[in-house]
């Protein structure tokens, strides 16, 4: 069994996705047009994660 991870290891991912995820809610309620579309990508990050994560096991 390897070494212990650290927090940083562990947390790198869901935070990063996290942090994405509130900015893309951020722009969808404040911005308009441009916001919008980067909005819509940044909201799409996790959703296509899932997916890809999810067929990869199979």
């Amino acid at each position: 069994m390897k070494g212990a991870k650290s927090n940083a290891a562990i947390f790198r991912w869901p935070l990063l996705i996290a942090v994405l995820t509130a900015v893309g809610l951020l722009a969808a309620l404040v911005g308009d047009e441009a916001s919008d579309a980067l909005s819509w990508a940044l909201l799409a990050v996790p959703v296509g994660l899932c997916g890809y994560f999810s067929l990869a096991r199979r």
